[in-house]
């Protein structure tokens, strides 16, 4: 117990302190996870409105595809993703593993069947009669279909946090795409692996503390996202 209390208090110290490796750190981890969001975010929510609004044979197919991968592993991700970058994989020569984008094309797989899906689901579960009244006031297809999305647009953020927050405490695929490296590839999960196994209990607590802090705010925006959207289904009542 006493070791706990120690460790809390050492790891406060570090931040408050602001210590440049924890916050190093911390920016890497930032910058890696919304970067990866960013790009499940951009090629996702299109993905999603088109499967919201297509029927076609293959349609059933994908979106089971989807939701299956929204539990995909981490390891097979990292797997998968490791096969390809190495010298012997098809994208070798461009060396990107044990890179800051190594960690990156990672997350961005990891999060973008998350992000897909539930912007699919927040689509769907729009008013669809945004969609005819558009089209009846003289809107191309494409333009009504930006309606229903904008629409959507409460459902759809709370798809990009949703993804982040799978993301952001990620540990196996960002260590074995990008070796938690230090200085270069360390982020804050791979970091409390490392400092645990060797006992510098305060900087791994100290990095947990961050992680803790921020899983909170992505909540607490999540709520918030999921408040207005009831309140809008009330009528504003």
């Amino acid at each position: 117990m006493e070791t706990i209390v120690q460790g809390l208090k050492q790891g406060l110290l570090l931040i408050l302190s602001a210590d440049p490796g924890l916050f190093f750190i911390v920016a890497l981890s930032l910058k890696v996870s919304l970067s990866a969001v960013a790009i499940a975010a951009f090629l996702g929510i299109p993905f999603g409105a088109f499967l919201a609004f297509s029927r076609f044979p293959a349609r059933g197919l994908l979106v089971t595809i989807l939701d299956t991968l929204m539990g995909l592993p981490p390891v097979v991700v990292g797997l998968v993703v490791y096969l390809v970058l190495s010298r012997s994989g098809p994208l070798g020569d461009l060396g990107l593993l044990f890179t800051d984008r190594a960690m990156i094309i990672a997350q961005t797989v990891l999060s973008f069947p998350i992000v897909c899906a539930l912007s699919l689901a927040a689509v769907q579960g729009a008013d669809p009669r945004a969609f005819r009244e558009a089209l009846s006031l003289g809107a191309t297809r494409y333009q009504a279909v930006w309606v229903v999305v904008r629409e959507a647009r409460l459902g759809i953020a709370g798809a990009v946090l949703a993804g982040l927050g799978r993301v952001v405490a990620e540990v196996g695929a960002v260590m074995m795409v990008g070796g938690n490296i230090a200085g270069a590839t360390r982020v804050m999960t791979t970091a409390i692996v490392l400092e645990t196994s060797m006992g510098n209990f305060e900087q791994a607590i100290g990095l947990g503390m961050v992680l803790i802090f921020i899983a909170l705010g992505l909540n607490l925006a999540l709520s918030m996202i999921k408040g207005g959207r009831a309140h809008r289904a009330e009528g504003g009542v």
